[in-house]
């Protein structure tokens, strides 16, 4: 939908008269490092011209009136009470948001609220950091403005705000990545973060006769239902362990691969031991990918990628079978240089690096073998790299 379109059905939904503003945050695919971020350790995320966009026009009142475009039903939510909708079937997200805004010290300013979201919702794209860093970004720049404030909003924060919101109000104990891609992405590049210091930097991305293509199993998953605190709780099972040889160690990202190695038999727990290793070599393989791309080395990158998706399959055990039979059936086509699942997994989407003549063979290849295979249609998006979290002109 254009800014254009979402100002008209903003005005169907909520009548004329008042400035009507528009603010974006993006999605994300992860090009490689997964399940490292609540351990401390590197991530490579990259933002994607897929996201979610509100319309928004001040109100004189408390309350704030939200909608989708795709759901029929307006939810209203009183701005003195906002620690009463978690239950929300939709909408919870935002209020959390705004929840954590007033606890830090933001001015919640009543409101209506149109979103548009191009994401798909349980994907594993990140669907739910879209939507608090642009509701963060959007009730904190009207709040700074009606303080007086000219600085630009910060962007750290308003991420740090979304990732509270899951800690807090939707009871996911979720690391750091998700948000901070959506909010601080840049066109064209990849964030190499490492997630305990919030350390960063911008990695340019030369995808001349690469493209990514992100495939959608169709299978959704929630991650407050799915084992995501499982593997949490393991990996700091596996930590405790490890730390009687490296007292140290704040997280398993502060233990090297070959460290690791030494005294892996340590940790006499078999799948507390395979999940330490899907972590603290994935670590490796980010560092490895940084170098790859920053010197154009797109093969050596692909290999990663598959490395990567194994140890989440095999050692992390997060995939299931929507997920390995679009991989499985990715890595047959010519063309395919790296396939892996992208997100938390048990569901959700993959990214594969493909050469740009081979993009409507892999579709049609992929599509046809996934349905055969899985009884239902996969879904397949070719998305650009773009940028961060903004108001919209």
């Amino acid at each position: 939908m254009t800014i254009q379109e979402l100002k008209q059905e903003f005005v169907s939904c909520y009548g004329e008269g008042g400035e009507i503003r528009i603010f974006w945050s993006p999605g994300r695919v992860n090009l490689i490092g997964e399940h490292t971020d609540y351990n401390g350790g590197y991530v490579f995320p990259a933002a994607l011209s897929m996201g979610s966009m509100i319309a928004l026009r001040p109100r004189t009142d408390h309350i704030v009136r939200m909608k989708a475009t795709d759901l029929p039903d307006l939810v209203e939510v009183d701005t003195h009470r906002l620690e009463d909708y978690r239950d929300l079937s939709w909408g919870n997200y935002q209020a959390g948001v705004m929840n954590e805004l007033q606890k830090a010290g933001y001015e919640i300013c009543a409101c209506d609220m149109l979103f548009d979201d191009t994401l798909p919702h349980g994907g594993g794209l990140s669907s739910s950091a879209a939507i608090e860093v642009v509701t963060a970004l959007a009730f904190a720049t009207l709040s700074n403005e009606k303080k007086g404030i000219k600085e630009p909003v910060d962007m750290i924060e308003m991420a740090l705000i979304g990732q509270k919101t899951e800690h807090n109000y939707i009871g996911v104990n979720c690391g750091i990545m998700d948000q901070f891609a959506s909010a601080m992405g840049k066109k064209d590049s990849a964030i190499f973060l490492k997630c305990d210091t919030m350390e960063y930097r911008h990695v340019g991305l030369d995808m001349e006769g690469y493209t990514l293509i992100i495939s959608n199993t169709n299978k959704k998953r929630s991650l407050a239902s799915s084992k995501y605190n499982e593997r949490r709780a393991e990996c700091e099972a596996g930590l405790a362990t490890l730390k009687t040889f490296f007292p140290e160690a704040s997280s398993l990202s502060d233990i090297s691969y070959k460290e690791f190695l030494l005294h892996a038999d340590s940790i006499q727990d078999e799948t507390v031991r395979k999940r330490v290793k899907h972590v603290i070599s994935e670590n490796e393989r980010v560092l490895n990918s940084v170098k790859a791309l920053s010197s154009g080395d797109m093969i050596s990158f692909g290999q990663l990628m598959n490395a990567s998706g194994d140890s989440l399959r095999y050692d992390y055990e997060v995939t299931g079978d929507e997920l390995d039979a679009l991989v499985e059936e990715a890595r047959k086509v010519d063309g395919v240089i790296g396939s892996r699942m992208t997100g938390a997994g048990f569901g959700g989407c993959t990214v594969s690096l493909v050469k740009a003549e081979a993009v409507e063979a892999f579709i049609a290849k992929v599509g046809e073998a996934y349905e055969k295979k899985i009884g239902y249609p996969a879904s397949f998006y070719v998305s650009q790299i773009g940028d961060g979290g903004h108001e919209m002109v």
